[in-house]
């Protein structure tokens, strides 16, 4: 991925003592305003991805919209590194597919891990559904996450983080707080590695 290409990372982790935890409200009221601020910063690489879709349930093409990443944390629920991740990787396969810049959601096939994440922004994005044969989970996709397909010329592409941008410590971590084993200190500090991971993807 172009946008990700010279990003590596170092971090240095220093736990000390739990404080008390903050509240759900703090902690996302405080991402929020650190991603919102390094998108004001940053105007010119605003995530956004054009779309278009039929105009009803039987009508024709050309209804078109713009889908921001803040539109995709409200269908997911929340914004993290997953959602950042799925969204800047699938606006860069789309592209390869839809070089117009338009994304067809009615000509678009994805398989995707099984992420909650990634499965969130791969449905939201291009509107692929299991009913139609159009969204499909897989967690044996190699060297990538997503396979996303333009189902009239059939061409596809393989979606995948560079080896070496993600910190490594944020995956040894999420398993243990998946697993139970993560104080609440060592929690916030997850999900300020998260944060901060994010920030850096959107930042190029």
């Amino acid at each position: 991925m172009k946008r990700t290409t010279a990003f590596l990372a170092s971090i240095i982790v220093f736990f000390a003592a739990c404080n008390q935890p903050k509240s759900n409200n703090e902690q996302r009221t405080e991402t929020q305003t650190k991603i919102e601020q390094e998108m004001k910063t940053e105007t010119q690489n605003l995530p956004e991805i054009k779309v278009v879709d039929t105009d009803f349930s039987k009508g024709r093409l050309g209804l078109e919209h713009t889908l921001s990443l803040t539109d995709l944390e409200k269908f997911h629920g929340h914004l993290c590194d997953g959602l950042v991740v799925g969204f800047l990787g699938l606006k860069e396969g789309l592209q390869q597919l839809y070089p117009n810049g338009i994304v067809d959601r009615t000509n678009t096939r994805i398989v995707s891990k099984s992420s909650p994440c990634l499965t969130d922004a791969a449905v939201y994005l291009t509107g692929g559904r299991y009913q139609f044969n159009t969204f499909y989970v897989d967690n044996n996709i190699e060297d990538g996450f997503y396979i996303v397909q333009r189902i009239d010329n059939g061409k596809a592409v393989k979606i995948n983080l560079k080896k070496g941008v993600k910190p490594a410590i944020i995956d040894e971590m999420g398993k243990k707080a998946v697993a139970g084993e993560l104080p609440p200190c060592e929690l916030d500090k997850l999900k300020e590695l998260e944060d901060d991971f994010s920030e850096k993807l959107l930042s190029f």
